[in-house]
């Protein structure tokens, strides 16, 4: 007959920024709980708040998988960024860190005014071009101050000055420049999918 363990203990836990993923993180407390309590029952349930580990954390729990496409970084130069597609095959989860991430931006060239959402927008696109239904855009770990402009360019919308000249790369800097917004190339596939927003704090 099976034998119950002593004791079930659940761990939880979110990333170590800079450190450790989630994964990284319950494996190694798993290991510290089965060391002190060898008949214990440890399930594993990595976190993740919106931000660096939400892709990994959702894929995982549902049994899904990644898809790696090349997009713009931060600032403008090619970065590899994976997003997650769920276990039910049409939701997609997209980590703007991945794409427009502070980490992908060296410490010497941190400027928020010069970095752009641009990539994040590639990423949405392109689970667009995968059937997604469903969005869950994760907003945490931003090198970026451009109130998702770039990631809106991605996606077909032009921004205009004044003059009505459309400004080629929305930046934080930029968004003084932006008298208008013309919405009449945003890619249609936009009208038909849910999108919802996943941060830890109150972002309108």
């Amino acid at each position: 007959r099976q034998v119950s363990p002593l004791m079930k203990v659940v761990v939880a836990p979110d990333s170590f920024k800079g450190c450790l993923s989630a994964q990284e993180v319950a494996a190694a407390i798993s290991r510290g709980v089965l060391r002190a309590a060898p008949d214990a029952e440890v399930v594993e349930v990595p976190l993740a708040d919106g931000g660096e580990g939400t892709v990994d954390a959702l894929v995982s729990a549902t049994g899904g998988h990644y898809e790696e496409r090349v997009v713009e970084g931060p600032l403008g130069e090619p970065v590899t960024a994976r997003f997650g597609v769920l276990g039910n095959g049409c939701t997609a989860v997209v980590e703007m860190a991945a794409a427009s991430g502070l980490p992908l931006v060296p410490e010497t060239k941190r400027n928020p005014g010069l970095t752009s959402t641009y990539g994040t927008g590639e990423l949405i696109r392109a689970a667009l071009d995968l059937g997604a239904r469903q969005l869950i855009v994760g907003v945490g770990g931003s090198a970026t101050t451009d109130c998702g402009g770039g990631m809106a360019q991605a996606l077909g919308f032009r921004f205009l000055d004044a003059d009505g000249q459309a400004i080629e790369r929305v930046t934080g800097s930029r968004l003084r420049q932006v008298a208008s917004i013309d919405a009449t190339g945003r890619d249609p596939r936009l009208d038909a999918v849910e999108i919802r927003v996943a941060c830890d704090v109150d972002n309108p």
